[in-house]
Protein backbone atom coordinates (compact mmCIF):
# COMPACT_ATOMS: atom_id res chain seq x y z
CA UNK A 1 0.00 0.00 0.00
CA UNK A 2 1.13 3.22 -0.81
CA UNK A 3 1.99 5.23 2.55
CA UNK A 4 1.75 8.59 1.13
CA UNK A 5 -1.91 7.68 1.05
CA UNK A 6 -2.62 6.41 4.36
CA UNK A 7 -1.71 7.48 8.14
CA UNK A 8 1.51 6.38 10.07
CA UNK A 9 0.50 3.10 11.59
CA UNK A 10 1.51 2.29 15.38
CA UNK A 11 0.18 -1.08 16.79
CA UNK A 12 0.65 -1.55 20.95
CA UNK A 13 0.09 -5.05 22.30
CA UNK A 14 1.17 -7.23 25.78
CA UNK A 15 2.11 -10.32 25.24
CA UNK A 16 3.11 -13.46 27.54
CA UNK A 17 6.41 -15.06 27.61
CA UNK A 18 5.00 -17.66 25.55
CA UNK A 19 3.78 -15.43 22.69
CA UNK A 20 -0.29 -14.93 23.81
CA UNK A 21 -1.89 -11.77 24.04
CA UNK A 22 -5.21 -12.68 25.47
CA UNK A 23 -6.88 -15.95 26.70
CA UNK A 24 -8.67 -18.41 24.43
CA UNK A 25 -12.16 -16.77 25.86
CA UNK A 26 -10.67 -13.65 25.15
CA UNK A 27 -10.88 -11.77 28.36
CA UNK A 28 -9.57 -8.17 28.75
CA UNK A 29 -5.31 -7.72 29.07
CA UNK A 30 -5.35 -7.46 33.08
CA UNK A 31 -1.71 -9.57 33.30
CA UNK A 32 0.25 -6.45 33.02
CA UNK A 33 1.21 -3.90 35.74
CA UNK A 34 -0.08 -0.63 36.13
CA UNK A 35 3.36 0.87 34.46
CA UNK A 36 2.03 -0.94 30.90
CA UNK A 37 -1.15 0.66 31.56
CA UNK A 38 0.63 3.99 31.39
CA UNK A 39 3.01 3.59 28.74
CA UNK A 40 -0.40 2.36 26.57
CA UNK A 41 -1.92 5.65 27.31
CA UNK A 42 1.49 7.51 26.36
CA UNK A 43 1.51 5.61 23.43
CA UNK A 44 -2.37 6.17 22.62
CA UNK A 45 -1.60 10.15 23.17
CA UNK A 46 0.39 10.28 19.87
CA UNK A 47 -2.29 9.60 17.90
CA UNK A 48 -4.40 11.62 15.98
CA UNK A 49 -7.07 8.41 15.89
CA UNK A 50 -7.36 5.19 17.69
CA UNK A 51 -8.18 1.84 15.84
CA UNK A 52 -9.48 -0.69 17.34
CA UNK A 53 -10.97 -3.97 16.38
CA UNK A 54 -15.10 -5.08 17.69
CA UNK A 55 -14.06 -8.05 19.24
CA UNK A 56 -11.35 -5.96 21.34
CA UNK A 57 -13.58 -3.41 22.32
CA UNK A 58 -16.11 -5.89 23.40
CA UNK A 59 -13.80 -8.29 25.55
CA UNK A 60 -12.02 -5.25 27.59
CA UNK A 61 -15.10 -2.93 27.57
CA UNK A 62 -13.25 -0.08 26.15
CA UNK A 63 -13.86 4.01 26.51
CA UNK A 64 -11.24 4.21 24.26
CA UNK A 65 -10.59 7.36 26.00
CA UNK A 66 -7.79 9.50 26.43
CA UNK A 67 -8.35 10.25 30.83
CA UNK A 68 -5.02 12.15 31.22
CA UNK A 69 -4.80 15.96 31.40
CA UNK A 70 -1.24 16.21 30.93
CA UNK A 71 -1.34 14.05 28.45
CA UNK A 72 -4.23 16.25 26.83
CA UNK A 73 -2.40 19.40 26.79
CA UNK A 74 0.52 17.81 25.41
CA UNK A 75 -1.05 16.92 22.61
CA UNK A 76 -2.62 20.05 22.36
CA UNK A 77 0.38 21.53 22.29
CA UNK A 78 1.29 19.94 19.07
CA UNK A 79 -1.53 20.92 17.77
CA UNK A 80 -3.68 17.39 17.94
CA UNK A 81 -7.48 17.89 19.49
CA UNK A 82 -7.30 16.84 23.16
CA UNK A 83 -8.53 12.90 22.55
CA UNK A 84 -7.60 11.16 19.55
CA UNK A 85 -10.17 10.55 17.16
CA UNK A 86 -12.01 6.67 18.33
CA UNK A 87 -12.33 4.34 15.06
CA UNK A 88 -13.90 0.94 15.15
CA UNK A 89 -14.21 -1.46 12.71
CA UNK A 90 -16.82 -4.38 12.77
CA UNK A 91 -17.70 -6.68 9.50
CA UNK A 92 -20.85 -8.07 10.79
CA UNK A 93 -21.69 -4.66 12.35
CA UNK A 94 -22.85 -6.22 16.07
CA UNK A 95 -22.44 -3.37 18.39
CA UNK A 96 -24.05 -2.52 21.66
CA UNK A 97 -25.01 1.09 22.02
CA UNK A 98 -24.96 0.26 25.67
CA UNK A 99 -20.84 -0.20 25.14
CA UNK A 100 -18.76 2.01 27.26
CA UNK A 101 -17.33 3.41 23.92
CA UNK A 102 -20.52 4.50 22.87
CA UNK A 103 -22.06 6.14 26.63
CA UNK A 104 -18.71 7.65 27.41
CA UNK A 105 -17.50 11.20 26.71
CA UNK A 106 -14.39 12.34 24.59
CA UNK A 107 -13.45 12.44 21.27
CA UNK A 108 -16.05 11.51 17.79
CA UNK A 109 -16.30 8.10 17.10
CA UNK A 110 -15.94 6.34 12.90
CA UNK A 111 -17.10 3.38 12.45
CA UNK A 112 -16.58 1.27 9.60
CA UNK A 113 -18.83 -1.50 8.70
CA UNK A 114 -21.20 -3.25 6.19
CA UNK A 115 -24.67 -3.40 5.19
CA UNK A 116 -25.00 -7.03 7.07
CA UNK A 117 -25.48 -4.37 10.40
CA UNK A 118 -28.76 -5.19 12.02
CA UNK A 119 -31.34 -1.79 11.02
CA UNK A 120 -32.20 -1.26 14.91
CA UNK A 121 -28.27 -1.37 15.35
CA UNK A 122 -27.72 0.98 12.24
CA UNK A 123 -30.50 3.58 13.61
CA UNK A 124 -29.15 3.81 17.84
CA UNK A 125 -25.99 3.87 16.47
CA UNK A 126 -26.05 6.54 13.62
CA UNK A 127 -26.63 9.66 16.17
CA UNK A 128 -23.38 8.52 18.59
CA UNK A 129 -21.23 8.23 15.43
CA UNK A 130 -20.07 9.21 11.61
CA UNK A 131 -21.14 5.15 9.92
CA UNK A 132 -19.59 3.94 6.95
CA UNK A 133 -21.74 1.66 5.84
CA UNK A 134 -19.75 -0.50 3.04
CA UNK A 135 -21.43 -3.26 0.63
CA UNK A 136 -18.90 -6.10 1.10
CA UNK A 137 -18.55 -9.20 3.23
CA UNK A 138 -15.26 -8.11 4.82
CA UNK A 139 -13.44 -4.86 5.59
CA UNK A 140 -11.54 -3.63 2.94
CA UNK A 141 -8.96 -2.50 5.27
CA UNK A 142 -6.53 -0.49 2.53
CA UNK A 143 -9.77 1.93 2.06
CA UNK A 144 -10.41 2.68 5.87
CA UNK A 145 -6.64 3.62 5.85
CA UNK A 146 -7.64 5.81 3.02
CA UNK A 147 -10.70 7.27 4.07
CA UNK A 148 -8.63 8.18 7.97
CA UNK A 149 -6.26 10.09 5.97
CA UNK A 150 -8.06 11.88 3.41
CA UNK A 151 -12.09 12.70 5.15
CA UNK A 152 -10.46 12.85 8.78
CA UNK A 153 -6.76 14.28 8.07
CA UNK A 154 -5.38 11.48 10.36
CA UNK A 155 -1.37 11.34 9.89
CA UNK A 156 -0.65 9.09 13.07
CA UNK A 157 -3.11 6.11 14.03
CA UNK A 158 -2.53 4.07 17.08
CA UNK A 159 -4.16 0.17 16.80
CA UNK A 160 -4.64 -1.98 19.92
CA UNK A 161 -6.34 -4.89 18.38
CA UNK A 162 -6.99 -7.45 18.74
CA UNK A 163 -4.70 -9.67 16.66
CA UNK A 164 -6.89 -9.99 13.85
CA UNK A 165 -6.69 -6.84 12.70
CA UNK A 166 -3.30 -6.21 13.41
CA UNK A 167 -2.22 -9.50 10.98
CA UNK A 168 -3.82 -7.40 8.63
CA UNK A 169 -2.20 -4.59 8.73
CA UNK A 170 0.92 -6.75 8.85
CA UNK A 171 -0.23 -8.79 5.62
CA UNK A 172 -1.03 -4.96 3.80
CA UNK A 173 2.17 -3.84 5.03
CA UNK A 174 0.90 -0.96 6.67
CA UNK A 175 2.34 -1.39 10.04
CA UNK A 176 5.03 1.16 10.51
CA UNK A 177 6.18 1.26 14.33
CA UNK A 178 5.35 -1.91 16.69
CA UNK A 179 5.22 -1.86 20.84
CA UNK A 180 5.29 -4.39 22.75
CA UNK A 181 5.31 -4.97 26.33
CA UNK A 182 6.61 -8.65 27.36
CA UNK A 183 4.96 -9.70 31.16
CA UNK A 184 6.36 -12.11 33.43
CA UNK A 185 3.40 -14.99 33.08
CA UNK A 186 2.50 -17.86 30.56
CA UNK A 187 -1.20 -18.59 29.58
CA UNK A 188 -0.47 -21.96 26.67
CA UNK A 189 -3.08 -23.52 25.17
CA UNK A 190 -3.51 -23.35 20.75
CA UNK A 191 -6.57 -21.70 21.25
CA UNK A 192 -5.09 -18.88 22.94
CA UNK A 193 -4.66 -15.67 20.07
CA UNK A 194 -0.73 -14.77 19.67
CA UNK A 195 0.22 -11.75 18.14
CA UNK A 196 -1.59 -12.30 14.95
CA UNK A 197 -4.07 -14.06 15.97
CA UNK A 198 -5.04 -18.35 16.03
CA UNK A 199 -4.84 -18.16 12.14
CA UNK A 200 -2.21 -21.66 11.79
CA UNK A 201 -0.92 -20.12 7.98
CA UNK A 202 2.00 -18.27 7.45
CA UNK A 203 2.41 -15.02 6.27
CA UNK A 204 2.56 -15.06 2.83
CA UNK A 205 5.59 -12.46 3.23
CA UNK A 206 8.14 -12.08 6.21
CA UNK A 207 7.38 -8.87 7.41
CA UNK A 208 11.18 -7.59 9.37
CA UNK A 209 11.34 -5.16 11.90
CA UNK A 210 14.59 -3.24 13.66
CA UNK A 211 14.67 -3.34 17.70
CA UNK A 212 14.48 0.71 18.52
CA UNK A 213 14.82 0.41 22.01
CA UNK A 214 14.86 -1.97 25.14
CA UNK A 215 13.54 -1.41 28.94
CA UNK A 216 13.50 -3.48 31.70
CA UNK A 217 11.13 -2.20 34.44
CA UNK A 218 10.97 -4.48 37.31
CA UNK A 219 9.54 -8.06 35.67
CA UNK A 220 8.44 -6.33 32.58
CA UNK A 221 10.54 -5.97 29.29
CA UNK A 222 9.17 -2.89 27.09
CA UNK A 223 10.02 -3.32 23.38
CA UNK A 224 10.12 -1.32 20.24
CA UNK A 225 10.47 -2.15 16.60
CA UNK A 226 10.19 -0.13 13.33
CA UNK A 227 9.30 -1.84 9.99
CA UNK A 228 11.95 -1.91 7.60
CA UNK A 229 11.51 -1.34 4.00
CA UNK A 230 13.21 -1.15 1.14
Amino acid sequence: MNRRNRPRVIANFALTVDGKVSTRAHTPSTFTSPRDKRRLLEIRARGDALLVGRTTVAADTMSMRLPDRALQARRRARGQSAQPLRVILSARGNLDPAWKVFQSRGAPRVIFSTFHMPGATRAALAPLCDLHLLDADTIPLEDVLTALRELYGVRTLVCEGGPTLFRQLVELDALDELHLTLAPCLFGGAAAPTLTGTNPAFLATIRPFRLESLRVVADECFLRYRALRR
